[in-house]
């Protein structure tokens, strides 16, 4: 394995209840991560990057922070703990309008495409799956969301497939789905993915804890769909830069990009894309956190989802321990610049929530204030002013 390519820290057996909070922890703190990591390069093609940065190592703002990726991943966790594998679409459908579409919208920034479309066809009194069908039904933004249901589905990926797709029938369709179940399961496989020898790298017969991962995250879209064909197409691009000893970063995020990005298309949000940029980045950093979202981010187009799926990954492969602590002591509540609604909660809480053994589903609110999550204690933010005092619906 090469310097450029570094073996991920060694994860513990999940089937301690600490380690799978930790790793809870680490898929949604990973991907607050490399959502502020990637925010500043969206859109941005490499060269660009290079130009203004040079290669990105860490984050290029004074004060880093989440963008729509990690507001709406705190959406659906709430929405997820209020209803858990009960959860249908009219929750879905009841939630967007309680706590996005029928509030005061003010300046609605950060949000892609596919929410704004969603807003619109909702405003105008269209539900499920009709509201769905806007110009951007192929996009991320479900993808950027669908970490939690792994988490919460941890060792279960068709299960988390299935229920990211219930939250998805509101706002996207296809492709834009295909995108989230790939995403969610491959999350809930990297959860309880346990190391065999002295690495998580590869295992006799030549698996390994990456391929477990993206073999879950392909078991649950249809074989001839876009999105696997980008996977296949990243992963085998990234498995070539594996092996060669000779290659640099640079190579890498060029041979993984080429696979994948229809060149001259303008819109960078494409979820096969998206999905196989983040996945392709995954594998070529075999995992490593901070190999897996700065291969991402340095990629440019829809930096921060890709970036925010690729540590989402490898966040629940090798648990929040794992996270260069300068990054994640940035990451604090949301502060609610997309979703008001969403602001002072924090990815951690939703992460506790969700985790195997938490409080998910349980009787009671579904949501509160800091008392209810812990975030006003443990963070001293006074978290969940503003935030919705439950996100269960109906």
């Amino acid at each position: 394995m090469s310097a450029a390519h570094p073996e991920p820290p060694q994860p513990g057996s999940p089937g301690a209840a600490g380690d799978v909070r930790d790793r809870a922890r680490g898929a949604l703190l990973g991907l607050a991560v490399g959502d502020a990591l990637g925010a500043p390069a969206e859109n941005m093609k490499p060269s660009q990057i290079r130009q203004r940065w040079g290669r990105i190592e860490g984050y290029v703002e004074d004060d880093p922070a989440g963008t729509d990726d990690t507001e709406y991943a705190i959406f659906s966790g709430l929405l997820l703990a209020a209803h858990g594998s009960a959860l249908t679409v009219a929750h879905v459908e009841a939630a967007w309008h309680r706590w996005i579409a029928d509030r005061d919208e003010g300046p609605f920034r950060g949000a892609g495409f596919s929410e704004r479309g969603t807003l619109e066809n909702l405003r105008r009194g269209l539900a499920a799956p009709i509201s769905a069908q806007h110009r951007h039904a192929w996009s991320d933004g479900l993808a950027m969301r669908a970490a939690p249901f792994g988490v919460f589905a941890a060792g279960r990926p068709t299960e988390a497939a299935r229920l990211v797709a219930i939250d998805g029938t509101v706002s996207h369709d296809g492709e834009g789905i295909y995108g989230g179940r790939a995403v969610a399961a491959g999350v809930a496989a990297a959860m309880v993915a346990l190391p065999q020898g002295p690495s998580a790298g590869p295992r006799p017969g030549g698996a390994s804890l990456t391929d477990t991962v993206i073999a879950a995250a392909l078991s649950v879209v249809p074989e001839d769909s876009w999105t696997a064909r980008s996977l296949r197409r990243a992963i085998s691009a990234a498995q070539r830069c594996r092996h060669d000893p000779g290659i640099t970063r640079l190579g890498t995020e060029r041979a993984v990009r080429s696979a994948v990005v229809v060149g001259g298309y303008p819109w960078t949000d494409l979820a096969p894309e998206a999905v196989g940029l983040a996945f392709g980045a995954f594998a070529a950093a075999h995992g490593d956190f901070a190999g897996s979202v700065l291969t991402a981010v340095n990629m440019g187009r829809d930096a921060d989802t890709t970036a925010a799926v690729a540590g989402a990954l490898a966040g629940a492969l090798c648990g929040a321990a794992a996270l260069p602590e300068t990054w994640t002591a940035a990451i604090g509540p949301a502060r609610g610049s997309c979703l008001p609604s969403m602001a002072g909660y924090h990815v951690l809480d939703i992460a506790d929530l969700l985790a195997p053994g938490g409080t998910a589903a349980a009787p009671g609110p579904a949501a509160g204030t800091g008392a209810a999550y812990g975030t006003g204690a443990a963070y001293g933010t006074g978290a969940g002013t503003g935030a919705p005092a439950g996100v269960r619906a109906g």
